[in-house]
């Protein structure tokens, strides 16, 4: 009998989530300049009697949470939490930060999509996008920027036929098509 490794009934990622500053200009950043979809808002959530936000969230007690679910994407639900606690951290981590991060998007003209985003109030790209030129991802084009309030993001196209795909017959996912939403 073979034993399967993972989650038992695992299928997918269902969303990535980011704690945000301001709840409204986020959704509004990423419906506007990203082109996502808002499905839902949510909140306040709070457990005005117990510690249900630290047991089920790890974080305070008295935490109050407010939360919108936005699709990008034929496959990416991105969920945004803005939260006030008492103990509340307000600094983003770096990317070499443990807990650091950051959100790349798959675009087909990463030169255009970066010549966009430098219109964009508040944005700020970091450099000219790059083109990585050996390894298992040469041909891969990306540009990171940040939005407003400071979260890293990154805007990527890797082609077909990258090197690692001669080693492998696993893929990331690749959308060839635009966002429904479009």
């Amino acid at each position: 009998m073979t034993r399967r490794r993972g989650i038992p009934g695992a299928r997918a990622v269902h969303h990535v989530a980011y704690t945000v500053p301001d709840l409204e200009q986020a959704v509004e950043f990423f419906v506007e300049v990203v082109g996502a979809e808002l499905i839902y808002t949510e909140g306040p959530v709070q457990d005005r009697e117990g510690d249900w936000m630290t047991r089920k969230l790890a974080v305070d007690a008295s935490a109050v949470a407010r939360v919108a679910m936005l699709r990008m994407g034929p496959v990416t639900n991105l969920e945004l939490f803005e939260y006030t606690a008492p103990d509340q951290r307000c600094e983003l981590p770096r990317n070499s930060d443990w807990g650091g991060h950051h959100l790349a998007i798959h675009v087909t003209d990463v030169d255009a999509a970066a010549a966009y985003l430098r219109t964009q109030p508040g944005v700020r790209v970091l450099g000219d996008p790059e083109t990585i030129t050996d390894g298992p991802i040469a041909g891969d084009r990306w540009v990171y920027f940040l939005t407003p309030w400071g979260m890293q993001m990154e805007l990527i196209d890797i082609p077909a036929g990258a090197p690692f795909e001669q080693e492998t017959a696993a893929r990331p996912y690749q959308s060839d098509r635009p966002w429904a939403n479009r």
